[in-house]
């Protein structure tokens, strides 16, 4: 495994260790290789290029995906997402961080596919992962202006048109 984000050497006890690598295992198959690789697409996908990130300096497998941005909300703060998989928890190596003692090192993730799909994952947390107040039991849809709740910090999902930039002329 490439992504540091997804080591469980921050767990302690073995059946937490054992829960995230399971939540591991499927938020890893929900991405596709080439997902978590980041850079690289390769034509013969299982998941017929759903979830590949657009390859350096590449064009996008889905030209929609560009026209959009992704973030999450909490308060004032808003955190940037990005195609792929975006970890989410307390540890500073998290895509977002969220300084909580409740919220679990690694919490859960934000799978966003080249196709605009999203997923909310959680990641084995101590607490849980609340989607729309209901605790989620496994890979969740995401929709824009759904509320994700970790411990007592609520998050807002949302999908915008991305701006275009000004043309001086």
């Amino acid at each position: 495994m490439s992504d540091p984000q997804l080591h469980s050497l921050h767990l302690e006890g073995q059946p937490r260790r054992d829960a995230f690598r399971a939540a591991r295992e499927k938020l890893q198959s929900a991405c596709g290789s080439q997902t978590l690789a980041g850079d690289v697409r390769l034509l013969n996908d299982d998941l017929n290029g759903s979830t590949l990130v657009t390859p350096v300096g590449g064009a996008s497998p889905n030209p929609l995906a560009g026209h959009f941005t992704f973030y999450l909300k909490d308060g004032v703060n808003v955190y940037p997402l990005h195609l792929g998989m975006n970890s989410v928890g307390r540890l500073p190596d998290n895509d977002v961080v969220v300084r909580d003692e409740c919220v679990s090192r690694r919490h859960c993730a934000v799978l966003i596919h080249s196709d605009m799909r999203c997923e909310l994952h959680d990641v084995a947390s101590k607490n849980g992962t609340l989607l729309n107040g209901k605790k989620i039991p496994q890979p969740t849809k995401l929709q824009s202006g759904d509320q994700i709740t970790l411990c007592n910090r609520r998050l807002t999902f949302h999908i915008a048109e991305a701006c275009e930039p000004a043309v001086a002329g």
